[in-house]
């Protein structure tokens, strides 16, 4: 059977397969990879920098568009200024335990012109005695839009000073700033340090695919199943011929008959 294996005439019929199975699996490879991207989440459209004014309001629900740009003209409040604990520069990482001493979010509000306040993450700082001054005068701030965060979207410690926040709650921000009109949601500047990814969106799965790879791979195994039936055939075709010749040259030799 292997000096069948290794005839010269089955030699390219070998190499054939093997090239034919690896191709196979590497497409079906491929199209589950295809598979598996399409569902996740994708860069969304970035449209140009809008007013705040007509993104969030304040004392109602978050209705824009989650990293959306934004602009904000007015003046910082620095008596207002916070410290936004146990945070990294990146407005996606999780705070609180998570990100324990990792360093701080400089939150300082933005009165607009209508009296109303946004608050802007404007800087991050590995300890608070290195927040920026605060720039004084009509400033404008361009900056990605987030969702206010709920006291409870971290894993909270003991232990906060005085003008320390461990969240950026709109309705934790209103009992710290009494009297005032907070905007729902918040500003990461662009230029504080900030990591804040564009808007994305789901992907939508598609199925076929995933039919597609298995197609590929079918088609792996039946390359497969074609090669052991040649190989099979040549080798009882190998034994017959083989069964087949005289064990001596006598046996064709002519009797006499004496």
């Amino acid at each position: 059977m292997l000096r069948t294996l290794l005839a010269p005439r089955l030699w390219g019929l070998h190499l054939v397969v093997i090239a034919a199975v690896a191709a196979f699996i590497f497409l079906g490879r491929w199209q589950l990879g295809v598979f598996e991207d399409s569902g996740r989440p994708h860069a969304a459209d970035d449209p140009a920098p809008v007013a705040v004014e007509q993104v969030i309001e304040p004392g109602s629900g978050f209705d824009g568009t989650p990293r959306h740009r934004v602009t904000a003209s007015g003046t910082y409040d620095p008596t207002l200024q916070l410290f936004v604990v146990d945070r990294k520069p990146d407005a996606d990482a999780v705070g609180g335990k998570a990100s324990r001493d990792e360093g701080f979010w400089v939150l300082t509000p933005i009165r607009l012109d209508d009296g109303t306040l946004v608050p802007v993450v404007r800087s991050w700082v590995a300890q608070q005695a290195d927040a920026p001054a605060v720039p004084s005068g009509k400033v404008q701030v361009t900056g990605r839009i987030s969702p206010p965060e709920s006291t409870d979207s971290v894993q909270r410690r003991s232990g906060t000073r005085p003008g320390q926040v461990q969240t950026v709650s709109t309705a934790e921000l209103i009992n710290l700033w009494p009297g005032e009109k907070v905007r729902n949601g918040f500003v990461v500047a662009s230029d504080s340090g900030v990591a804040a990814a564009p808007p994305q969106q789901g992907g939508s799965v598609t199925w076929r695919n995933l039919a597609y790879a298995l197609n590929w791979w079918i088609f792996a195994v039946f390359a497969v199943f074609m090669w052991f039936h040649y190989v099979r055939e040549a080798v009882r075709t190998s034994r017959g011929q083989q069964w087949s010749q005289p064990s001596s040259p006598s046996e064709f030799s002519p009797t006499s008959s004496g």
